[in-house]
């Protein structure tokens, strides 16, 4: 058995005073790749934000470890050094500092070290390829006047270069077409390489997950794991959709 990188045990969490997720159970071992599938409103992106510290929601019950370490105890900034990274569904602009500048200030707060400008910048030069980007994103505004399919590019190049133990991608694919979403697929397959690092990628659409070697799927329903399984669950999501697994939960 793997060594646990995240574990979650009966969560609940709440916006506004409305429960949104309802007991969630999950353990992600080093180097496996989990996927939660589910309808829009399920509650997806509320343990994402959950995961990552966001304010606006409410743990109730349970617990989140991480590296054998409670989240609850950790601010957002001391999540992201100690390993945890969150690709945002609608990735904001910021003017005034470059895409690279950015990446290698975020690496050197994570790290505690300076970096060799020449080697950091082979390294950007090289996964930009893997995305299919010029090489004159790296100088660019962050995020500033990138289509959506170059910001969701963006967030990857970060992740790549990053090497957080656990990344979580929130909806990574969401408005993408057909050849962007195998852009990014390619970058999520880069990460696997790495075998000491771990995945959570959250989507409603089966595409991205083609290429990708997957260990385990959760289906989320009206803020409950509804279905645990593998491959199985994808090809049925993908011939049924979701009907199903709700009418399960009702």
């Amino acid at each position: 058995m793997s060594e646990d990188i995240l574990t979650i045990k009966e969560l609940g969490v709440s916006v506004e005073d409305k429960e949104i997720l309802h007991g969630i159970d999950l353990r992600i071992g080093k180097g496996e790749t989990h996927v939660i599938m589910g309808p829009n409103g399920a509650g997806k992106s509320t343990l994402a934000g959950t995961l990552m510290g966001n304010p606006a929601f409410e743990v109730t019950k349970g617990t989140m470890t991480f590296l054998g370490e409670d989240l609850g105890e950790l601010s957002v900034s001391e999540r992201a050094k100690r390993g945890l990274f969150l690709s945002f569904q609608n990735p904001v602009e910021v003017p005034g500092i470059s895409l690279e500048n950015f990446i290698r200030s975020a690496v050197e707060q994570g790290t505690g070290q300076k970096i060799r400008i020449w080697e950091f910048r082979k390294e950007v030069k090289k996964m930009l390829e893997t995305l299919q980007m010029d090489s004159s994103y790296a100088q660019r505004d962050l995020n500033v006047g990138f289509s959506g399919g170059e910001k969701k590019k963006a967030e990857i190049l970060q992740m790549l270069l990053l090497k957080p133990s656990l990344a979580i991608l929130d909806e990574t694919d969401s408005g993408l077409d057909v050849d962007a979403v195998r852009t990014v697929s390619r970058g999520v397959e880069e990460f696997q390489k790495d075998k000491s690092a771990s995945l959570l990628i959250i989507t409603h659409n089966a595409a991205i997950l083609s290429a990708l070697h997957v260990d385990a799927v959760h289906v989320l329903v009206k803020g409950r794991i509804a279905a645990e399984g593998g491959q199985e669950l994808i090809d049925r999501i993908a011939a049924e959709g979701f009907a199903s697994f709700e009418e399960e939960d009702a």
